[in-house]
């Protein structure tokens, strides 16, 4: 397995995308000396997008959260969210009936603004359950497991309606060594139970790859493909998300994947990143 260095990769590449965890902060902070590649990237006009399956935060909020830990020079256009992509669907796809969400009710007025009628699962009454047009999962808290997730199965058994997964992690670190379970993995446990395809938004799905790089063009930028870095810590959503699109992709081992399990996980898996970095630290 042979490394590169950050600073022979990010000045070769038009644009970089850029994941949150793992390549940015971790569950102790921002990673140190990240300051200084957003600086790099800033200073030497290098357009850059922080992509993440974060469902539980608007733009700003999350741009307010980076300042907040001491991290400058990242504005609201800059964080592209699977909760965004997931709004922009349920605005135009749905327009009547209530909303029923799996999660905060701060991560609700996020996605859900546009609606309504959203109502937690939990208090949905299965007499209802004919006056429900989809079921949203967008966070792992805000609620008790055991009872909401046995209260949308039933409620899916008795009706034919859009399930739309916010955020397609399946787990989420919380200390060095251990992880906890995320709301793709609860909503994959469900998918699994009844044998229906949900509606998914979050890397590797496409989605977020296409709105960045769309909003590029749009702005002016002359790019293709390959002209942009994905760097991600985490195989099976960054780097497959990356290749699936079309970008170079990058893995870092400042998050998920770690240098001790790297090679196992590529051969395991077949998913194969471009390059190997210890992180994105210049």
């Amino acid at each position: 397995m042979n490394l590169v260095r950050a600073a022979d990769l990010l000045s070769v590449y038009r644009v970089v995308f850029l994941d949150s965890y793992g390549v940015i902060k971790n569950h102790q902070g921002l990673i140190p000396g990240i300051q200084g590649t957003i600086d790099f990237l800033n200073g030497n006009g290098i357009p850059f997008r922080i992509l993440t399956n974060d469902a539980s935060r608007s733009q700003i909020a999350q741009v307010e959260k980076f300042d907040e830990m001491g991290l400058k020079g990242i504005e609201p256009y800059h964080v592209v969210t699977s909760g965004m992509m997931a709004r922009l669907y349920l605005k135009f796809k749905i327009h009547a009936g209530i909303i029923a969400y799996i999660g905060t009710e701060q991560a609700a007025e996020i996605i859900l603004q546009d609606h309504g009628r959203a109502v937690p699962v939990h208090q949905i009454d299965l007499e209802m359950s004919g006056e429900i047009s989809a079921i949203v999962f967008l966070d792992d808290e805000g609620y008790d497991w055991r009872s909401t997730i046995n209260h949308c199965l039933n409620i899916l058994r008795r009706v034919n309606i859009p399930v739309i997964i916010a955020n397609t992690d399946q787990i989420y670190p919380v200390t060095k060594n251990d992880v906890s379970l995320a709301t793709g993995g609860i909503a994959q446990l469900i998918e699994n139970v009844i044998r229906r395809n949900f509606i998914k938004f979050g890397k590797p799905d496409s989605q977020m790859f296409s709105y960045a790089f769309d909003e590029l063009l749009k702005v002016g930028h002359q790019i293709e493909r390959s002209d942009v870095l994905m760097v991600g810590d985490t195989l099976h959503t960054d780097i497959l998300g990356g290749n699936r699109f079309g970008t170079r992709t990058a893995l870092v081992l400042s998050g998920n994947t770690t240098k001790a399990n790297a090679q196992l996980l590529i051969d395991s898996t077949g998913v194969r990143p471009d390059y190997i970095l210890e992180n994105i630290i210049l």
